[in-house]
């Protein structure tokens, strides 16, 4: 019998592990140490992003029952709703690590779609690695952002450390773009999965019915959430549920649109409809979600 997920990760349960060293509310937390994340034996699913570099020795854990060992120089990309266990590290493993929350990832790359879609690469490839010097790059990235996310009385703190941030992506991006080049081994369902993300992205403002993503790519509804399933672990419909409401969080946060204008937007009938989906799949109501 499956047992049920009960723990989460994200930046709230580490902050709770590490305190608010490093740390920027609940979207982002650094640590300078593969010891400070809050991972154990038994399985926890990832409610953030979470991306790690191995300086020395060796690291061993799985994702999605799958196993992995991570040595010197691999990046480890974790994605949002992935579950890990079984975390190990041997006696000389050291490392860093970044957690960033699943809203603030979107603020960073919402007007990068190719950034996202390459950290989507990684929901089958969550381990890569890189050459000596991009290492070095990857660790004064980091150094440099946990000077400044430790800057709390700079007045543009946030903005400057999403703006390294942004560029760490882009350079971690590159070597997955990299990495998935020389991959020979791509399945047809990894194929299949990142089309539809891409038409996803595309149309999930006017689309929202799986059917009709399996007719623009000519397979049958069912095939499509069999190959999705399989390479990323959610279903067409929680992923289309996923960009709506992070487009929806996104428009309520940082636009001053009212909420019948955020629902035209959308493509959703009227703004009584908008909001029950929202608090539907977000707990709570635009307006009181705007508030927060």
């Amino acid at each position: 019998m499956n047992k049920t997920i009960q723990t989460v990760i994200n930046v709230s349960t580490a902050k709770q592990v590490l305190g608010d060293s490093s740390s920027i509310d609940d979207d982002l937390i650094l640590c300078s140490s593969f010891e400070e994340v809050p991972f154990v034996t038994e399985p926890k699913k990832m409610n953030c992003l979470f991306v790690g570099l191995c300086l020395e020795g060796s690291a061993q854990y799985t994702v999605d029952t799958k196993q992995h060992i991570v040595h010197k120089n691999h990046v480890t990309v974790i994605n949002d709703g992935q579950v890990i266990s079984n975390f190990m590290l041997s006696p000389d493993c050291k490392g860093v690590a970044i957690l960033c929350s699943n809203n603030f990832f979107a603020e960073i790359v919402k007007e990068v779609h190719e950034i996202s879609q390459l950290f989507l690469f990684a929901y089958s490839h969550p381990v890569f690695s890189i050459n000596p010097e991009n290492a070095s790059a990857f660790m004064d990235y980091f150094k440099v952002i946990r000077v400044k996310v430790d800057s709390t009385d700079h007045i543009f703190r946030r903005q400057l450390v999403m703006t390294l941030l942004k560029a760490m992506i882009y350079d971690i991006g590159n070597e997955i773009y990299q990495f998935q080049m020389s991959s020979s081994t791509r399945t047809r369902a990894e194929a299949i999965f990142n089309e539809f993300i891409l038409l996803l992205k595309a149309n999930f403002r006017k689309e929202r019915r799986v059917g009709w993503y399996g007719e623009q790519m000519c397979i049958t509804p069912k095939y499509l959430s069999e190959s999705v399933k399989q390479v990323s672990r959610r279903t067409p419909n929680e992923w289309i549920d996923h960009y709506v409401t992070s487009e929806i969080r996104v428009m309520l946060k940082s636009t001053t649109m009212s909420i019948k204008e955020i629902a035209q937007t959308m493509h959703f009938p009227n703004q009584s409809f908008l909001g029950k989906y929202f608090k539907e799949h977000v707990g709570m109501s635009p307006s009181k979600y705007r508030k927060s």
